[in-house]
């Protein structure tokens, strides 16, 4: 006779057989015999679980998804119900969008309590269906094992993404009969498409034949693990290679035919080639309109062949000449070995003009400015160059996101965790909490002041568990993203976007975390220095320029080659 325990233990064995080893929470009452049970599953002999207290439901979401982007495995964060479960939802949508595997596992009420407005009752499966790849409610325990298999079966297949599983009470508290599920089949969902022969054909004749190819390089790159198959394809056949910004450790920033990054804010040369290119080829990427300024004339001039996995991709923003729908570790080789080995050094030799008059224009002048306030090309840069090559790059959403990718450097693999799709600001934080526990790697995190109050409890989780990051405060005195616009585009009427910020070195102090502030370039290498020396979580405040302004910029609506190298 089988073992009869708890829905709750059962739960527990459940990600057990999925490898999990981290778990990112905050109890509750309607999950509260999960957690009693995950006490036995964290300590002791059986432990196997680490579980990690954040201090809001929201961050539990997205230190999962920075555990995910780094580790390359699913994500777990557990709630309870109501507001602990909503306040996931942001999380969830920012994985959506960012195709970023993670399973939450949210308390609901008992299923004779369904729809009579119980206390913290919310009906999550409706909430959470539009942006997430599944959602389910287990209402028996008898379905837990095959509930947790198929949600992260669903969650770390084909195209990545995040799954919500509402786990009543009556479910958590009822004995079943304990037997292991596997699901690695659901009818009608067909995570890796087979390969086209003749899409793979058409697409390496294009290519052959092309006389200034361009290759658009996304995070599909990364979530199919296919770095290498990446380079084999771009050196046998001489292609440049734009990174989208989820893209940009895809290929390392040293290789010869990376020339930047695509964008409303990437380099110059490679959003005005997209405009010259005769074949264009766009790599697990989605075309976001931060990509491609105005649709209408958008890279008019080029055959477009489109490499993703989720056929709903093709045509739906870019018409495609050829669409190859699988896997980019399938496809990218099934194409390099019908390429000729080929030479496009006269046209790579067109982007050094335009990549020299950004250089002198405007990379010179942020990250080597000679006087005035500190900038943060200049922080981003000067941490780039101490901070270890396998550094991971953790960036809230704002200008500290902008000037982060723009400048950092990347050498290694999942080197980068950002908010792409969605652009959450108090992301960075609690991503960066993730990533210390995924990996052994120096983590440094680059945050605005805004930002940097939107996760500010945070500061508790990395306190208590002494997670190494390294936090770059960029602090402005201003919603700095927001007051470019409003200089640039609406007449420099600056509504609500300057802030009163308070002592950070006191809130670093009472944390108990390493804290200095930089207000003279003199100071910033040794600062920076002393920073990456220091073991454990660190805060480094930049007092940067107040109006320090991104670019290039390509203005919202503008063609791609109308991008500004100055205001």
């Amino acid at each position: 006779m089988r073992d009869r325990i708890t829905g709750a233990k059962a739960l527990m064995r459940a990600l057990q057989a999925e490898g999990v080893k981290t778990i990112f929470g905050y109890p509750g009452g309607a999950i509260m015999p999960v957690y009693d049970a995950l006490f036995d599953y964290t300590r002791g002999e059986k432990k196997c679980f680490d579980h990690i207290l954040v201090r809001h439901e929201q961050a539990a979401t997205h230190a999962a998804e920075g555990y995910a982007r780094v580790s390359g495995e699913v994500g777990v964060a557990l709630v309870t119900s109501g507001p602990g479960a909503t306040n996931t939802m942001t999380g969830v949508a920012d994985a959506m969008m960012d195709s970023t595997p993670m399973v939450v596992i949210a308390g609901q009420v008992p299923i004779s309590a369904l729809g009579s407005d119980a206390f913290q009752e919310v009906d999550l499966v409706g909430v959470a269906q539009p942006i997430s790849k599944w959602s389910y409610q287990i209402r028996r325990a008898e379905d837990i094992a095959w509930a947790v298999s198929r949600a992260f079966f669903i969650a770390r297949s084909g195209r990545p993404g995040p799954v919500v599983l509402d786990f009543s009470r009556n479910a958590q508290v009822e004995e079943v009969e304990w037997e292991p599920k596997k699901v690695d089949f659901v009818r009608s969902y067909v995570p890796y498409p087979q390969l086209d022969p003749e899409a793979v054909r058409q697409a390496a004749d294009l290519i052959n034949n092309a006389r200034q190819p361009l290759a658009l390089v996304g995070q599909g790159v990364e979530l199919g693990n296919a770095q290498e198959e990446l380079r084999e394809f771009l050196e046998k056949a001489d292609i440049p290679a734009g990174r989208t910004m989820l893209g940009l450790s895809a290929l390392p920033s040293n290789h010869p035919l990376n020339v930047g990054m695509l964008g409303m804010h990437g380099n110059y040369a490679v959003n005005l080639k997209e405009q010259e290119c005769d074949v264009l080829i766009a790599i697990g990427m989605r075309f976001s309109d931060r990509v491609t300024g105005n649709l209408k004339t958008y890279a008019r001039q080029a055959k477009i062949i489109h490499l993703d996995i989720d056929r709903s991709e093709i045509d739906k923003n870019v018409k495609t000449d050829v669409a190859v729908v699988a896997d980019c570790k399938e496809s990218l080789p099934a194409i390099t070995a019908l390429l000729y080995k080929n030479k496009h050094q006269k046209w790579r030799d067109s982007f050094r003009e335009l990549d020299e008059k950004e250089r002198v224009k405007v990379i010179q002048p942020a990250i080597h400015p000679t006087s005035g306030p500190l900038l943060m090309g200049e922080v981003v840069n000067g941490v780039a160059e101490q901070a270890p090559d396998d550094t991971v790059l953790v960036t809230d959403v704002g200008q500290n996101q902008l000037f982060a990718t723009r400048y950092f450097k990347f050498h290694h693999q999942r080197s980068l965790c950002t908010s792409g799709g969605l652009g959450t600001m108090g992301y960075g934080m609690p991503a960066a909490i993730g990533a210390t526990f995924a990996t052994d790697r120096a983590v440094c995190c680059f945050m605005g002041d805004g930002g940097f109050q939107m996760c500010i409890e945070e500061l508790g989780t990395i306190m208590e568990q002494q997670c190494p990051v390294k936090m770059i405060l960029l602090n402005n005195n201003y919603l700095g993203n927001v007051r470019q616009w409003q200089d640039m585009f609406w007449m420099r009427r600056k509504s609500f976007t300057k802030m009163m910020n308070p002592s950070y070195e006191l809130i670093a102090r009472a944390y108990g975390i390493a804290y200095e502030a930089v207000t003279d370039r003199q100071q910033l290498a040794g600062a920076i220095k002393k920073m990456l020396a220091t073991p454990g979580p660190y805060i480094l405040e930049c007092a940067i320029k107040e109006d320090d302004d991104v670019l290039p910029i390509t203005p919202p609506g503008m063609n791609v080659d109308e991008m500004m190298l100055e205001v």
